[in-house]
């Protein structure tokens, strides 16, 4: 037992000590990277603020300031610390933003990302040029990539083959300057404002009480108690001074009201026809009346108020912007008419300017600020809120016009959502060619038996496949995003990562759809680009008579396991690091031959051209033997519900027209087909249907125009090859 447990415990040693060595060369490995980081913000703070110095980081967002002697030049931070967006890569984008002190970028600059397109595709240097574009843009304007009907958003021009991730870094900019700004004070938060302010009905009259009033809240009330005040100071330098004795904590400290004078039923109730048409003839345009009324032993003008001064108990805010009121803004309050009010120590007139841009139809707080002596000449204050909100009845909104509609619309409306409405045209066509996909499906027993124009039809739409969903709308599915679909599952599933690119998701639902029903050989023989360049260029070299070469089978058919090796082998890595599996899917040719339209490094484009020369003599080499997304889904598509390829009895034993012509050796000698590698292309189907070429049907109506009938053995049907013109 003894040996037993030395045993054990030298096992859970080694393996404490294999921790902490595979910690040790984590940890080294992130040193490099760390350490350009750090270099790439150094370089950046050099270059717009050369000789500043740099705080240490600070607050929630861990923002440095940039200061010259006594003099803030700006602020640094990083975006990882304010806002967390997932890019395409499904990992959010790490930039650092550089403000000035009046909230205009200075730079941004992407520090650490994730994007398959841009660790082994398009050059970095595109991404930092499309950055470069922020400068000058303040963090209040709003910035949009592409066309927009806003006339006053800044547009930007997207990177040709990364929109959805211009898109996001956009997204992370604007929206994590601008938050830092707001926290900084540099900008007031826009948050809830209204485009334009409401106006006050002046058409709008009812007789009203003060029940009438106080019940429908058109006049608010603050009632606080001494004992509430007392708690309110505690953990202060304000607690236990002139604090209320053990029968006074209920006692009345303030009973404060608060009412918006401007509508005629609230005015006319508590001041009388007379001196409310005074008021309001007083009043400039844009000008609003504040009501303020109390009784208890606190006053809310306060004692040491003098002439000429600010009232330092009372104030307004709305939209965080704080409204004081000075001796001019001021007017007693003497003749209150209202029926049913109650009796007030002091009431008083309060008239917000129109500099303030006070918004009736916006909820706005009256603040109490009750102040407690520290010392002979110091003091501190607590504030206490009165929160208000208009009665509908009494206010007429302004009716947006259909242009400020869409440009708000457009401005909430989710990214996502944006690219969506960005991308319509290229959605339309390509939901448009689905469609017509789904019907040559469900009806290609009719379709296969005019074998000419469902042969020109296939070739029509592989040249769409190639030049509009490829080249042009960058539809070409990929192994990643199977890696990246698989990984969302187990970590943090969202919709929005993949909704981000609408193409890409609008094939990929297509396509689950069409494995559940037809199997894998929908996407593979119809709508991958790459698959369809391979067969276009295979097919015009068939026509030039360039000679074509075929494995023998019992090799063709072990060569299909390499591409179930690759896939294994790109998971692996993925669960290690998705970065190094995105770099290892170059087995992949897709990036280079279509989205990237061969426009890359010598290598990746002559690895491409490699593949396609290898077609040229033998149909989609890569689609049979490598291709890791085609193994994917050729394992998803054991869920296919049904068979809707046809087959004779004669065919494989003795027939073996269909096997010889299917120019992928899909079909197995023995003449069944087999769906984890068939592409669909119906070549099988359009012989199954023609009369002068399956020889199965041959010899059936040879049979029946000698009204014999066909023999029961299948060993006396001739084997007859046809070579379709």
């Amino acid at each position: 037992m003894a040996s037993r447990e030395i045993w054990s415990l030298a096992g859970t040693f080694s393996t404490w000590v294999k921790g902490f060595f595979i910690l040790l060369i984590l940890s080294l490995c992130a040193l490099p990277l760390q350490a350009r980081e750090y270099e790439a913000e150094q370089q950046r703070l050099d270059k717009f603020f050369p000789g500043a110095s740099v705080s240490a980081a600070e607050g929630d967002y861990q923002v440095r300031t940039i200061t010259k002697g006594d003099e803030i030049l700006g602020y640094a931070f990083q975006s990882i610390n304010v806002v967390d967006i997932p890019a395409y890569s499904g990992k959010p984008i790490n930039m650092q933003v550089l403000l000035d002190p009046q909230g205009v970028i200075v730079d941004a600059y992407v520090l650490e990302h994730h994007e398959p397109i841009l660790l082994i595709g398009i050059p970095e240097e595109e991404l930092h040029a499309f950055n470069a574009k922020y400068q000058g843009i303040h963090v209040d304007q709003r910035v949009v990539v592409g066309r927009s009907r806003d006339e006053n958003a800044v547009t930007i021009d997207a990177v040709t083959g990364a929109t959805v991730t211009v898109m996001v870094v956009n997204e992370i900019v604007m929206r994590a300057a601008h938050d830092v700004a707001v926290s900084l004070g540099l900008v007031e938060s826009n948050a809830g404002v209204a485009q334009k302010p409401a106006t006050v009905r002046a058409d709008y009259y009812e007789q009203a009480t003060w029940n009438d009033l106080t019940g429908n809240g058109a006049i608010r009330r603050l009632h606080l108690t001494k004992g509430e005040i007392d708690e309110a100071f505690k953990g202060t330098e304000g607690e236990g001074i002139d604090e209320a004795a053990a029968d006074e904590v209920q006692d009345t400290f303030i009973d404060l009201y608060a009412t918006h004078l401007n509508p005629p039923t609230i005015g006319r109730a508590l001041l009388g026809d007379a001196h409310y048409r005074t008021l309001m003839d007083e009043l400039k345009p844009g000008e609003h009346a504040i009501a303020v009324m109390g009784s208890g032993e606190y006053s809310f003008k306060g004692s040491g108020y003098v002439r000429g001064g600010i009232f330092d108990r009372v104030q307004l805010r709305q939209f965080g912007n704080v409204i004081s009121f000075r001796d001019m803004d001021f007017q007693r309050l003497d003749d209150v008419y209202a029926e049913g009010m109650p009796d007030f120590r002091e009431m008083a007139i309060f008239i917000v300017r129109e500099h303030a841009a006070f918004d009736p139809g916006s909820p706005w707080t009256l603040e109490l600020l009750v102040r407690r002596q520290t010392g002979p000449i110091s003091g501190m204050f607590t504030s206490f809120e009165l929160p208000y909100q208009m009665p509908e009845q009494y206010i007429e909104r302004p009716q947006p016009t259909a242009e400020e509609l869409a440009a708000i619309e457009e401005a909430n409306r989710p990214m996502w959502v944006n690219i969506w409405y960005q991308k319509s045209f290229q959605i339309g066509v390509i939901l448009a060619a689905l469609g017509l996909l789904t019907v040559i499906l469900f009806l290609q027993d009719k379709f296969t038996q005019r074998p000419r124009f469902l042969h020109w039809l296939r070739r029509g739409y592989l040249v769409f496949t190639v030049v509009f969903i490829g080249w042009y709308a960058l539809g070409q599915l990929s192994v990643v995003n199977v890696l990246t679909f698989v990984h969302a599952l187990f970590q943090d599933f969202r919709w929005e990562l993949f909704l981000s690119d609408p193409v890409i998701f609008i094939i990929w639902t297509f396509t689950a759809a069409s494995i559940l029903l037809w199997g894998r050989g929908v996407f593979c023989g119809w709508l991958c680009p790459f698959g369809a360049l391979q067969e276009l260029i295979n097919e015009a070299a068939r026509k030039l008579k360039i000679p074509q070469y075929e494995l023998p089978f019992a090799v063709h058919e072990r060569l299909w396991a390499i591409k179930y090796i690759v896939l294994l082998v790109l998971f692996g890595i993925s669960l290690e690091s998705m970065m190094m599996a995105e770099k290892a899917a170059e087995v992949e040719p897709f990036k280079t031959a279509i989205t990237l339209k061969f426009d890359r490094q010598w290598w990746f484009v002559a690895y491409a051209v490699f593949l396609l020369v290898i077609n040229i003599f033998t149909r989609k080499v890569y689609c049979r033997y490598v291709c890791p997304l085609g193994a994917a889904l050729s394992i998803s598509s054991k869920v296919r519900l049904f068979d809707w390829l046809k087959r004779r009895p004669e065919c494989g034993s003795p027939c073996q027209l269909c096997a010889k012509e299917c120019e992928i050796q899909a079909i197995h000698p023995d003449g069944h087909i087999n769906h984890n590698e068939c592409h669909y292309c119906l070549d099988c189907q359009m012989t199954y249907h023609n009369e002068n070429k399956c020889p199965p049907l041959i010899l059936k109506n040879k049979r029946a125009k000698r009204g014999k009938k066909a023999p029961a053995d299948p060993s006396l049907i001739p084997v007859v090859q046809v070579v379709e013109p």
